[in-house]
């Protein structure tokens, strides 16, 4: 059947396409990926921003917003949520034959409104009401203002795709306020709410190895493409114990699920390294890996399937002292690389608004 199936039936874990574009959902292009393995979909603003502005799918619905007076950003939402709901068709099958664990489209609130709790919880509001589907996740970045949001979102039965997180310890704020928001829902039944909390892998590869390298001791630059996946393995130790003993029960007898770890950022920067290094390094269970399609592919090609996130926790933790101890502080890494990801992510969301009001003005409205 191919590593994509295999991964998830030998080890539990859902490998998830990280791209969306039009073209994909009108050719069958994304039924085929589902065929070969992928179990839900990952979306950003700067996905958004690439399928908008290099191709022409847009243009025709474009044209109609904009002949029916809406404005440039709300003819974006509209684009945006007539493909999210298009996939979640197409994903709502595996859905419903996972019972409601695998077959998630995520869909981002605005970038501009990472570090605003209020604007967050009334964004992801409208966009859960607006879409309203069982297996929609609306991503919320795990920055200090997110963490509140979550918890609220959460509580009022609100399924949450938790992005951004960047270090351990966000990565313990961003369960608790999961699990604190469960504990404050009224229904009996906490079986509809699902949630992934989505840690950053390659970027902190890139981040640290650049200080390593400039360290440039044979102990340090032998650490090189270490941090992550040694972040990525204890975060998953946090997880089985953060989901585990009375607290959890309590929950889970409900039908609460498990906040899933879901590795992102998984394609390789560094060219020296093999290309499916953060796919073969954190395989188990009740895991979610999101993959771009060319990672995917490498993966469903030559990957190692095999168990792999908890194969050695004292090498993970060992790591991580061994970076402190040259001076590596991975909070600092996280705060800056959180930073950058929010400006990323806006900056996309500027430069597509910007060409879809360059082509607004060039069709005929008459």
């Amino acid at each position: 059947m191919g590593r994509l199936h295999d991964v998830y039936d030998n080890h539990g874990q859902s490998p998830w396409l990280d791209n969306l574009r039009r073209g994909w959902i009108t050719s069958g292009e994304l039924q085929k990926w589902l065929d070969r393995g992928v179990r839900g979909l990952t979306s950003n603003p700067s996905i958004f921003a690439n399928a908008m502005t290099q191709t022409n799918d847009y243009d025709a619905e474009l044209k109609e917003l904009v002949t029916s007076g809406a404005s440039v950003e709300d003819s974006y939402w509209q684009l945006v949520v007539n493909d999210i709901t298009q996939a979640l068709q197409i994903l709502l099958p595996i859905h419903q034959e996972s019972a409601g664990e695998d077959g998630y489209v995520s869909v981002e609130v605005s970038p501009t409104l990472a570090y605003d709790e209020q604007g967050t919880v009334a964004a992801a509001r409208a966009l859960d009401d607006r879409i309203e589907a069982p297996n929609l996740y609306i991503k919320v970045p795990a920055t200090a203002e997110g963490i509140p949001a979550i918890k609220t979102l959460v509580s009022e039965s609100r399924s949450i795709n938790v992005t951004l997180i960047f270090s351990l310890e966000r990565y313990g704020d961003v369960m608790e306020a999961y699990i604190g928001g469960l504990e404050q829902v009224e229904e009996s039944d906490l079986s509809s709410i699902s949630s992934v909390a989505s840690f950053f892998i390659s970027r902190v590869d890139v981040e640290v190895d650049q200080r390593l390298n400039e360290i440039g001791t044979e102990r340090a630059l032998g650490l090189r493409g270490k941090a992550a996946i040694a972040q990525g393995q204890l975060a998953y130790q946090q997880f089985l114990e953060k989901f585990s003993g009375p607290r959890w029960d309590a929950l889970a007898s409900k039908g609460a699920r498990l906040q899933r770890p879901l590795w992102a950022s998984t394609s390789t920067k560094d060219p020296s390294y093999p290309d499916t290094l953060y796919v073969d390094t954190l395989i188990g269970p009740n895991t979610v890996n999101t993959l771009p399609d060319k990672t995917l592919l490498a993966f469903d090609d030559h990957g190692t399937v095999e168990r792999t996130v908890d194969a050695d926790p004292a090498w993970a933790a060992r790591i991580v002292d061994d970076l402190q101890s040259l001076g590596i502080d991975l909070e600092e890494v996280a705060t800056k690389l959180e930073q950058e990801g929010v400006d990323s992510f806006a900056k996309s969301f500027e430069d597509v608004l910007g060409v879809l009001a360059d082509r607004s003005k060039t069709i005929d409205v008459d």
